[in-house]
């Protein structure tokens, strides 16, 4: 009974969560994903007392004030320049992974974290705020590069059984990110003027031990066999990551889609686009990451403290109330990586963004209505917290997960590259739309970000199959369209022609494992 309860419907045995699997997770997650979350929280607390080191900055240096525009002008440029540099870590994401692998890109990777530490640590000291800028930067950069390889790499080291919850643990940590820069900005914490360099530069204590702990750990398996055909790595890599059972089934199957990706190098972003047979998979990829952002998430954040004073809470104790919504991020997020596996994938985002749809409209209403019933104060905070939650339950992770999932290996690196940048794009174009659109449409601002939410939802109800327990060969063949369809059977019939003989217990290939009918032809 015990054995069975281990097996798949079709016999197959399921992986187990081992240490080291859980490890890696935690370690990467923690030495990057959560610098993205902290990132974009960080200059919130500190903000008037940055904007002060500025003004007293241009004092010293042209013996005048500056205007209140310029001084806005440089505190924007000083966050809007993180989405930026996300822009462009994330088209560094292909040809990094290729050549360093999942792993070697996290490790090297931590350089920017350290370089962009130091000039944003000394940026006062050197009565600079060009570093405090740069640095902005460079952490851009890791978070652009960081947001898509992680994902990735989990992906990958990942049983199919358990690829959705360790996938999501990186979005965990982002929401955790999130809430340790507002509680460590408190003002009994860090939250004072002397301690902002410091705020701002204690990025490098998680990717300091992510830099210790990561190299002990091995590649990716996929990527070990499949990208650079070493076996006996794979093979040691797998040991890592795998209960002894489990490690030749996986094998046959990576070798099979080794095989079917043969005469395929790592595709470009162009030939992603020009590729027919997984236009599918591109629309879908396009849709979830824009959606991801443009869902108004970030609008949501920049207007909370407004909400939370319109609805009668003191202005000293928003902080606090803040603190409190990013704690209901951690929440939500650990409760979508505890039941993906169970509800599957399209279940939490199909919620996920029809929830965020909802609260967007009632949002909506609760601002017009706010001045006529007193309740609706009451309403809008409520709405608030139901799209932070409803964002962190599915859209926030799934979209990075299903990247992943959606295509092999031979077009996942552009595929990252495609969808990290679009989310980036996207980021900065919501927060730069978003002040113009208030302006212009009032409360009614927020049903546009309801329409897309339910847009979003509608196109995975009807275009996105459930991936769950499904190998990334299973996931790209149900996708196949009319024109390649005819294909398929070739390709089984080709897998059937290789006749693979079972490994020296965990170790080498036996000579002469592959061999093909020669009575059979192909196309």
């Amino acid at each position: 009974m015990a054995e069975e309860r281990l097996l798949y419907p079709d016999g197959k045995l399921k992986g187990h969560l081992t240490p080291s699997l859980l490890a890696v997770a935690l370690i990467t997650s923690f030495g990057s994903s959560m610098l993205y979350g902290y990132n974009l929280a960080v200059v919130n607390s500190p903000a008037e007392y940055i904007k002060a080191f500025y003004n007293h900055t241009w004092v010293m240096r042209n013996n005048t004030s500056p205007s209140k525009d310029s001084l806005i002008l440089m505190y924007s440029l000083t966050v809007s320049v993180f989405a930026i540099g996300g822009l462009i870590g994330s088209l560094l994401v292909g040809t990094l992974v290729t050549r360093l692998g999942r792993k070697g890109t996290l490790v090297n990777s931590t350089l920017l974290v350290f370089a962009s530490g130091i000039l944003m640590g000394f940026s006062r000291i050197c009565s600079s705020p060009e570093m405090v800028i740069i640095g902005r930067l460079i952490t851009g950069i890791h978070s652009g590069i960081s947001l898509s390889v992680v994902p990735m790499y989990l992906g990958e080291i990942a049983p199919k059984n358990l690829r959705g919850f360790l996938g999501l643990i990186p979005s965990i940590f982002i929401c955790i990110g999130v809430f340790v820069a507002q509680v460590l900005g408190l003002h009994e914490l860090l939250g004072k003027e002397e301690h902002w360099p410091l705020f701002l530069s204690l990025i490098v204590v998680p990717t300091f031990i992510q830099l210790l702990l990561l190299p002990w750990f091995p590649e990716s398996p996929r990527y070990l066999l499949i990208d650079k055909s070493n076996i006996h790595a794979t093979v040691t890599a797998l040991k890592w990551y795998r209960t002894k059972c489990n490690i030749q089934e996986e094998i046959e199957e990576m070798q099979e889609e080794q095989r079917s990706l043969s005469f395929l190098d790592s595709v470009s972003v162009l030939h992603l686009f020009l590729d027919k047979s997984v236009r599918w998979q591109l629309l879908s990829i396009i849709v979830i990451n824009m959606g991801m952002q443009l869902s108004g998430i970030d609008a949501i954040w920049f207007y909370t403290n407004t909400i939370f004073e319109n609805a009668g809470i003191p202005k000293p104790q928003i902080q606090y109330t803040t603190v409190g919504t990013g704690a209901i991020e951690v929440i939500a997020g650990l409760i979508g990586c505890f039941t993906i596996e169970k509800l599957g994938r399209r279940p939490l985002m199909i919620g996920g963004f029809s929830f965020m749809g909802i609260c967007c409209a009632g949002i909506t209403l609760s601002l017009i209505l706010q001045t006529r019933v007193a309740i609706m104060r009451y309403v809008s905070v409520i709405c608030v917290v139901g799209i932070i939650a409803g964002f962190c339950i599915g859209p926030a992770g799934v979209p990075f997960l299903m990247t992943a999932e959606l295509f092999t290996q031979s077009h996942r690196p552009a595929a990252y590259t495609i969808g990290g940048s679009l989310n980036w794009i996207s980021n900065f174009t919501v927060g730069f739309v978003f002040p113009f659109l208030q302006m212009s449409a009032g409360a009614f601002c927020y049903l546009v970000f309801c329409g897309i939410c339910v847009a979003v939802a509608v196109y995975v109800f009807f275009v996105i199959p459930e991936t769950k327990n499904k190998t990334f060969v299973e996931i790209s063949n149900m996708f196949a369209t009319e024109e390649t369809s005819h294909l398929i059977p070739a390709v089984h019939n080709n897998c059937e022609a290789v006749k693979l003989k079972k490994f020296n217990g965990y170790g080498t290939v036996e000579s002469g494992s592959l061999e093909f009918d020669s009575s059979l032809s192909y196309p």
